[in-house]
């Protein structure tokens, strides 16, 4: 059920009902700029991950920006986008059963719609779906360059795959999926580098083998927030599909550069913002803002601007401070900004983004593709 918004605009960040899904609206735009800015002139696009936002809306300002479209992991996510008005949009998935194909195909009669396979099967049921929805569906083959996750080896398995792609009248052999997920969150420069050299190095294979089938690969797809500028120096990759960026979280934080200091490329964004709703305990605060309220699966939330708060666990409904000094500790009912540990679990926990500039609210937006599991 939709839930009423935390704030309206105009009102202090103070005033805001907690806990709630805060977007920083500078941070949030210099981001946005950065990554355009990273890519102008490297020849590589970017189709920005709408799995991180889940909104229409931002998928628009990423457009605006330069753009080429949208990557998300589900079919639900797709149609929100579509029927949002996003034109060109990557299924950067495997989608399996016949409801959601015949979804899927449905979408096609209102924007480019792609999707991934790595299974002869799905390539089969692709083809059906796009047949009796009278459409032509574009089609990826995931290969596996790392993350031991989708996808066939590079090589001659993803040739194999794309020449019955190529076949089909109802589908169109769209070029390679080739994310590796888990470098992303490699903590070194020297090990994202080596992880995404051998990457690039499989991907490039497997386009010279379909060339020399006659295949070409209009999309070469992957690499995320964390080794973006690697794919995009390869010469390899032609489209970057970063999601994470426009907010950063806790975990990519920790990610360094070669002097061993934490990126910085990009800005937190995005916050929860909570409330302190018991100080009972001595050299402890209690927020309200636990596991229903910030995603704790990549490392527990950091306090933003508070180094002498530490957020040491979560409950339900509680998220837990500690603190040495106790002329740290917050008064009751202090609202406190959290990073969280992962962004995009944690935007799926929200109905509407708070947009805040300047310790007021600005704006009100939708997170309408929350709970898009289909």
């Amino acid at each position: 059920m939709l839930q009423a918004p935390p704030a309206s605009p105009g009102m202090p960040e103070d005033e805001i009902d907690t806990p709630a899904l805060l977007i920083d609206l500078d941070a949030f735009e210099a981001n946005l700029d950065t990554m355009a800015s990273r890519l102008a002139g490297s020849g590589t696009r970017l189709r920005a991950h709408a799995k991180t936002h889940k909104s229409p809306l931002i998928a628009h300002l990423q457009i605006a920006r330069g753009a080429v479209g949208q990557c998300v992991q589900k079919v639900s996510e797709a149609e929100i986008l579509a029927w949002g008005g996003v034109r060109d949009i990557l299924v950067s998935n495997e989608v399996v059963g016949a409801a959601k194909l015949a979804r899927l195909a449905a979408l096609a009669r209102i924007a480019t719609i792609s999707v991934c396979v790595d299974d002869a099967t799905q390539v089969a049921a692709l083809a059906r779906a796009a047949a009796q929805a009278g459409v032509r569906l574009g089609v990826l083959v995931e290969i596996d360059v790392g993350a031991a996750r989708c996808g066939v080896r590079p090589g001659p398995d993803a040739v194999a795959l794309a020449r019955l792609i190529a076949a089909s009248p109802h589908l169109r052999f769209g070029g390679l999926q080739a994310y590796h997920g888990s470098a992303q969150h490699l903590r070194s420069p020297a090990q994202r580098q080596f992880a995404i050299a051998a990457a690039a190095d499989g991907t490039r294979r497997t386009v010279e083998q379909l060339r020399q089938q006659g295949l070409d690969c209009p999309i070469v797809g992957g690499a995320g927030t964390g080794t973006f500028e690697l794919e995009a120096a390869s010469g390899v990759y032609t489209e970057i599909q970063a999601g994470s960026y426009i907010f950063m979280d806790a975990d990519y934080a920790r990610n360094l550069d070669a002097a061993g200091q934490p990126v910085g490329l990009f800005r937190h964004a995005l916050f929860v913002l909570s409330t302190v709703m018991s100080t009972a305990q001595p050299n402890v605060a209690v927020l309200d803002a636990g596991h229903k309220a910030v995603a704790v699966d990549s490392g527990l939330p950091v306090v933003w601007a508070r180094p002498d708060l530490h957020y040491v666990g979560a409950s339900d409904e509680h998220g837990k401070l500690e603190f040495a000094d106790p002329a740290a500790s917050p008064a009751l009912g202090t609202k406190l900004r959290l990073i969280p540990g992962h962004c995009d679990p944690t935007v799926d926990r929200y109905d509407w983004y708070v947009g805040v500039r300047a310790g007021r609210v600005e704006c009100l937006w939708p997170v309408a593709a929350r709970g898009g599991l289909s």
